[in-house]
C-alpha cells in the first residue's frame, strides 16, 4: 500500500513537471514554415506538434486576429467592455458556469499530448498580438495565460452542448426549455450539416467517397477556417476548424478523414427546486434545506461613446448545478460540459489516427461533447456514430419533463461509455449518412439501427427531415455511384415528393383559392418544380411565402406543428405578392434575383433554399433582397484508396477576414457556382504550388 502510494506521488511529480517544462519552452518561430498557397490557404510545417499550433495560431491571426480575440475575452471577463451587454452575457455565462474553475481544477487531469499543443498555439497567439498591439482590440487582454485558453475552451463546449439554449430559455421565464429550443426540430434551422460516407460496395471506381458539409454560419466565430498542419510527430492534417481551435476538427489526412453533423439526445437536465420560505437562500436537499452557493461579481458594459459601467450582478449554485432565479421560480441546470475540457486531446488523436482502430480508441475519451460522425479511410471502412456525451440516469424518470429536484439521487456525476452509442461500421449497403436526421435511419432500411436497442434516457430526436427524405429518395437511383453521381447528390437543391414542413403547409400545393387577387401568385408557387437553382421560377415566391407565414402564426400565437387555418394562407399570399410587388415591381422574379451572396463589393445570386441538402440561409436587406449568412460553410470532398487521397474543396467566401486580403473574396464565385478547389496533404505538391513561404515571426 506505501509503495503504491509513493508510485501514485512520483507520477503526480512527473506530470507537474513535464506541464512545467510544456509552459517554460520558448518556441523558435525560424523553425516553422509558413506555406501560403494560391487560395491563402496555411500549410504549416514543422518538427514538432507545439511548433505546428504556434505557426496556426500565427497565420489564423493574419486573417482573422478579431474573432479569436472574442473567443477568448470572456475568460477573461471582458467581452462587455468591447461588445456591451450582448457580451456582458458570456461574461456572465462564463461566471455562472464556473467555467474558470473547471479549467483549473481540470488541468491537471490532461495529457501532455494535448497540453502540448495548447501551449504552442497561445505562444503564437500572445507572439502576435505582442508584435502588433494596435490589433488588440481591448486593453490588457494579452497575454492569454493556460487558464484563459481553457476557461474559453469550456465555454465553446457549453455553447456546443446547447447551455446557451438552456440558460437564455431560463432567463426568459421558460420552465421547461428544453421542448422549446429550436435545436430539437431542427426543420429550417441554420444550423445542421450533411455527412455521405460511400464505400467501394457502392461505388464505380472502388473507391471510398466522403462528404464534409457543415452547414454553419458563413461568418462569425462558429465559420470555418481552412487549414494544413503537418509536424515530424505524425500529424499531417488538413481541414476545418473554429477561430480559437490549435487544429483541424473534421477533415482529412493521409489515412482517413471524418465529419461532424449535430445531433439531438437529451443532454441537458433542468430542476426546479423548493425554496426555503424562510430563507429565499436555502433549496430542499434530502429533507432539510441547504444553503446556495452564491457569488458577487461585477461586470464591466459598454454604454455608449465609449464609457463603462460596472453592473452588479449574483452568481448562483446548487448540488445540481447552476441556479437561475425567474419569474416561475428557481431553476437548477445540468449540462455534461460543466466539468469537461478534454476535447482537444479527443480531436488530436482523431486528426493522427492511421486507421480505424486509433481511431476509435480516440473516440472512446467521449471529450467532444456532441456531434454525429461520418467517417471513411484508405481500407474501405465507412463509419457513422452519433457521439456524445450523456449522463447515466434513471430510467424510471422522464427526463425531457421539468424534474423537482429535491433529493440527491437526482444529482448526475457518470457518463455512458463509448459502447453504449449508436454506430455502424460497415454496413452491406455500402454507404452512410447523416442530415441531422434520427441516428436510426443512417443507412438503407434493413442495416440500421434498432432504437429500442439503446438506452431510453438517451431521448434521441426521432424525426426526419427534407434533406434525409431527399437523400432516400436520390440513392434508390443508384445501384453504384461515380464519383460525378456523389457530387450531384451533395449538390442537390431540390425538395423530396413529400416536403417536410411545418404544420400543413404542403397543402399550399394543391389547395383550391376563390380570391382572384391571390391567383398570379399562387399559381407560380402551385407550377414549381421545388428545386432551389438561382434561375429557378417559383422558389422565391415560395420562400417568401414561407416566411410569411411564420410571421403570421408567430403574431397570432399559432403553434408551428398545428393546423393552420386557410385564411392565414390567403393572407400569406398577399403578403408575398405585396412585398414582390412593392420591392421588384412584378412577381415573376427568378430565386438569384431575390437572394444574394455579398461580401465587399460582390454581389452574386445564390442557389438553396433552407432545409435542402445544399441549403442557403438569408437575412432580409433594406433593397428588397436578402443576403446569404448561413449554409454550406466549408465543403470537402474526398476519395480514399490504397493509392492516396484525392481532395476537393472550397469556403463561401474566401480563407480571410481582412477586407484587405486578395482572400477575401476570391472563391465566392467558386462557391456560387458549385465549384471546388484541388487540395494536397503531399509536401512536395504543397511547396511546388506555394505563392509564399515565411517564418511566422
Amino acid at each position: 500500500m506505501q509503495k503504491d502510494m509513493l508510485m501514485f506521488r512520483f507520477s503526480i511529480l512527473i506530470f507537474l513537471l513535464s506541464i512545467s517544462y510544456i509552459s517554460r519552452s520558448q518556441i523558435d518561430p525560424n523553425n516553422i514554415e509558413v506555406v501560403r498557397d494560391r487560395w491563402g490557404v496555411p500549410h504549416i510545417y514543422a518538427k514538432t506538434d507545439k511548433e505546428v499550433a504556434y505557426g496556426l495560431a500565427w497565420a489564423h491571426a493574419e486573417d482573422d486576429f478579431s474573432t479569436i480575440q472574442k473567443t477568448f475575452l470572456p475568460a477573461k471577463g471582458m467581452l462587455g467592455e468591447l461588445e456591451g451587454l450582448r457580451g456582458a452575457v458570456l461574461d456572465f455565462a462564463v461566471e455562472l458556469l464556473k467555467s474558470r474553475e473547471v479549467a483549473e481544477r481540470e488541468l491537471e487531469n490532461l495529457p501532455p499530448e494535448g497540453l502540448n499543443i495548447i501551449y504552442g498555439y497561445l505562444e503564437g497567439l500572445n507572439a502576435y498580438a505582442k508584435k502588433f498591439p494596435e490589433k488588440v482590440l481591448v486593453n490588457k487582454s494579452f497575454p492569454l495565460t493556460i487558464y484563459d485558453y481553457l476557461t474559453g475552451l469550456n465555454l465553446m463546449l457549453h455553447l456546443f452542448s446547447d447551455t446557451g439554449d438552456v440558460i437564455g430559455q431560463l432567463l426568459s421565464n421558460s420552465i421547461n426549455p428544453i421542448d422549446e429550443m429550436s435545436g430539437v426540430d431542427n426543420i429550417g434551422s441554420s444550423i445542421g450539416s450533411n455527412g455521405f460516407a460511400f464505400s467501394s460496395r457502392k461505388t464505380k471506381d472502388k473507391k471510398a467517397y466522403l462528404n464534409v458539409n457543415t452547414h454553419q454560419p458563413l461568418e462569425g466565430p462558429f465559420s470555418w477556417y481552412e487549414a494544413h498542419v503537418n509536424s515530424e510527430e505524425g500529424w499531417n492534417m488538413l481541414g476545418g476548424l473554429f477561430p480559437g481551435l490549435p487544429l483541424p476538427v473534421i477533415g482529412t489526412n493521409e489515412h482517413l478523414g471524418w465529419t461532424h453533423t449535430y445531433n439531438f439526445p437529451d443532454m441537458n437536465d433542468i430542476f426546479q427546486l423548493i425554496i426555503n420560505p424562510n430563507n429565499k437562500n436555502q433549496y430542499r436537499l434530502d429533507g432539510k434545506w441547504k444553503n446556495f452557493e452564491i457569488k458577487d461579481i461585477k461586470l464591466k458594459v459598454k454604454i455608449f461613446l465609449g464609457l463603462k459601467i460596472k453592473v452588479k450582478r449574483k452568481v448562483i449554485w446548487s448540488e445540481f448545478g447552476p441556479v437561475i432565479k425567474n419569474k416561475k421560480g428557481y431553476f437548477a441546470f445540468f449540462s455534461q460540459s460543466l466539468n469537461n475540457i478534454s476535447a482537444i486531446e479527443q480531436w488530436l488523436k482523431m486528426n493522427k489516427a492511421t486507421n480505424f482502430e486509433e481511431f476509435e480508441d480516440a473516440l472512446k475519451l467521449l471529450g467532444v461533447p456532441r456531434f454525429n460522425i461520418v467517417y471513411a479511410d484508405i481500407d474501405d471502412n465507412i463509419f457513422y456514430m452519433s457521439n456524445a456525451r450523456l449522463s447515466v440516469r434513471d430510467n424510471s424518470i422522464n427526463w425531457r419533463d421539468l424534474i423537482i429536484g429535491d433529493t440527491s439521487t437526482l444529482i448526475l456525476d457518470k457518463y455512458h461509455p463509448y459502447e453504449d452509442l449508436p454506430k455502424i461500421l460497415n454496413p452491406p449497403s455500402g454507404y452512410l449518412f447523416n442530415t441531422n436526421n434520427s441516428p436510426f435511419n443512417a443507412t438503407s432500411e434493413e442495416y440500421n439501427l434498432f432504437e429500442g436497442d439503446y438506452n431510453s434516457s438517451f431521448s434521441f430526436r426521432e424525426k426526419e427531415n427534407n434533406r434525409s427524405l431527399r437523400f432516400m429518395e436520390m440513392i434508390e437511383d443508384y445501384d453504384k455511384v461515380s464519383f460525378d453521381d456523389f457530387k450531384i447528390m451533395k449538390y442537390d437543391q431540390k425538395y423530396p415528393d413529400s416536403i417536410a414542413f411545418i404544420g400543413n403547409i404542403s397543402e399550399i400545393f394543391s389547395i383550391n383559392f376563390e380570391n382572384r387577387d391571390i391567383t398570379d401568385i399562387h399559381n407560380l408557387i402551385t407550377k414549381w418544380d421545388r428545386r432551389g437553382n438561382y434561375d429557378n421560377l417559383g422558389a422565391a415566391q415560395w420562400s417568401l411565402f414561407y416566411d410569411h407565414i411564420l410571421r403570421i402564426l408567430d403574431k397570432n400565437e399559432i403553434e408551428v406543428t398545428d393546423t393552420i387555418p386557410e385564411k392565414y394562407f390567403i393572407e400569406g399570399l398577399r403578403e408575398t405578392k405585396k412585398y414582390l410587388v412593392r420591392n421588384f415591381g412584378r412577381l415573376d422574379i427568378l430565386l438569384g434575383d431575390l437572394q444574394k451572396h455579398v461580401r465587399a463589393d460582390i454581389e452574386l445570386p445564390v442557389s438553396g433554399l433552407i432545409d435542402m441538402i445544399a441549403p442557403t440561409y438569408v437575412v432580409s436587406r433594406k433593397d428588397g433582397t436578402y443576403r446569404s449568412v448561413s449554409g454550406e460553410s466549408y465543403i470537402m470532398l474526398v476519395k480514399y484508396s490504397k493509392s492516396g487521397v484525392e481532395i476537393e474543396t472550397v469556403l463561401p467566401y474566401g480563407n480571410s477576414n481582412d477586407p484587405t486580403s486578395p482572400h477575401y473574396t476570391d472563391q465566392m464565385r467558386m462557391y456560387v457556382d458549385k465549384k471546388t478547389k484541388s487540395m494536397s496533404l503531399d509536401r512536395k505538391v504543397v511547396y511546388d504550388n506555394a505563392l509564399r513561404v515565411y517564418n511566422p515571426n
